[in-house]
């Protein structure tokens, strides 16, 4: 045994699995305050008086900051790291969110859970899971970001019985309250464990010998992130990328994360029993988009993803026909959606990873993710005027099921190079 090995024992557990877990932790709280509002749309229109095309302009305007800070937030992580970037966002949650508790009128809903939390959740969204995965892991990144991914969207579901539980006894304010401690509650364990990169610990990257040195950015991060917008504006796989993301977000956060419990509530099904279908999917989804990571590190994404928004279409379309079968036939879409309802995340951050390179992926995941968002901010507004105009939901889920299957058409193309015109015979 050489004098190295025996000074220097073998490192069990590297510490980029604590960061994932912290990082885990962060994104599965964050998504629990964005699902927040999914419980107080009716309590707020029982109290205010407000419709739900009024508290959809606040819900949209949170969802469309959320997607649009990424790839600034991307930038900004990048100039100042993780640690203090994290810190910060995550007081600006809980401020923001404890300050809703106060509100009696439309705007001050608006500019809290729009402009204040969308702003603070854009820091703490699935370009976070990215950076991370891409920082630490030079192996099992597939599956370390499918489990991120995965945590962010488990939150938004998870948590919800339990704050469709404390709306119904408690009152909405406390919901907002509580969700503020908890999002409080992280600060310092994020603080205490966080650190920017494996080199800051003397560390090689996971499933690498060398460490990586720490890159010297001195950028603007506002400019860094405008300049990965105009290169991917010239890219037709930026633009199937972000066209396909945003019928993804249109068909979940949007559709399904904002206004499946009211759509349950006009069925006649409780709340809290309805927020317990999004749980189920919640657990379904843990599932299904961990083993969409693993699978991204061993098949090709393009197939995975024409074959995930397939199915999403498939289910969207049956949704209004399940409430015919009562709680039996939610629980069977919960389960089938569920199991895809972001399983897409890997294989698109892999796929701008092949068109725009390792070292950009995360910035550029981060202007398709804000498509991801606009396409959310816009079911969640649309979909609350088409039942406020008509009384139901129907023409919102068959409408986003059939994008869905338009998605999966447009995934196919990714990554392929346009056929060259024939060249014709010149004329003798």
């Amino acid at each position: 045994m050489s004098a190295l090995s025996e000074t220097r024992p073998k490192q069990r557990l590297h510490y980029a699995w604590i960061i994932a877990a912290v990082t885990f932790l962060v994104l599965l709280v964050g998504a629990g305050v964005r699902a927040t509002p999914s419980v107080l749309i009716v309590p707020w229109e029982r109290e205010f008086g407000w419709t739900a095309a009024t508290i959809g302009v606040g819900i949209a305007l949170n969802i469309f900051l959320y997607g649009m800070i990424g790839p600034f937030a991307v930038a900004i992580i990048e100039r100042f790291g993780l640690r203090r970037s994290v810190c910060g966002a995550l007081f600006i949650l809980a401020v923001g969110t404890a300050a809703t508790s106060l509100m009696t009128a439309p705007w001050q809903m608006v500019l809290l859970w729009g402009i204040v939390v969308g702003s603070g959740s854009g820091m703490v969204a699935n370009v976070l899971g990215a950076t991370v995965a891409g920082r630490w892991f030079a192996k099992r990144r597939g599956l370390v970001l499918g489990m991120l991914t995965a945590s962010s969207a488990t939150g938004q579901l998870v948590f919800l019985p339990v704050l469709a539980s404390l709306a119904v006894e408690q009152g909405w304010r406390s919901v907002s309250l509580v969700v503020a401690a908890a999002t409080l509650a992280l600060i310092p364990l994020v603080a205490f464990l966080l650190r920017d990169r494996p080199a800051d610990l003397g560390l090689p990257r996971y499933g690498e010998a060398a460490i990586t040195p720490t890159p010297v950015l001195t950028e603007n991060p506002a400019r860094r992130a405008l300049r990965g917008l105009r290169i991917g504006l010239q890219s037709r796989d930026f633009w199937l990328l972000a066209g396909t993301f945003f019928i993804c977000g249109a068909s979940t956060n949007g559709l399904i994360g904002t206004h499946l419990i009211p759509a349950c509530i006009d069925h006649g099904i409780a709340e809290v029993t309805a927020a317990g279908l999004l749980a189920l999917m919640g657990i379904c989804d843990l599932i299904g988009t961990t083993a969409s990571g693993w699978l991204t590190d061993r098949f090709d994404s393009r197939k995975l993803l024409a074959w995930y928004y397939g199915l999403r279409g498939l289910s969207l379309i049956f949704l209004p026909y399940s409430f015919d079968y009562s709680f039996y036939g939610l629980s069977l879409f919960a389960v089938f959606y569920g199991l895809d309802w972001i399983a897409t995340v890997p294989p698109t951050v892999q796929l701008a990873g092949k068109s725009f390179g390792e070292e950009n992926a995360a910035l550029m995941f981060g202007w398709i993710a804000a498509a991801h968002q606009i396409g959310a901010a816009s079911a969640a507004w649309l979909a609350g005027m088409v039942r406020t105009d008509t009384g139901t939901y129907l023409g919102a889920f068959v409408s986003a099921g059939l994008l869905c299957l338009v998605a999966a058409l447009m995934a196919a193309f990714v990554g392929r190079k346009p056929a060259e015109p024939a060249l014709r015979p010149l004329p003798a």
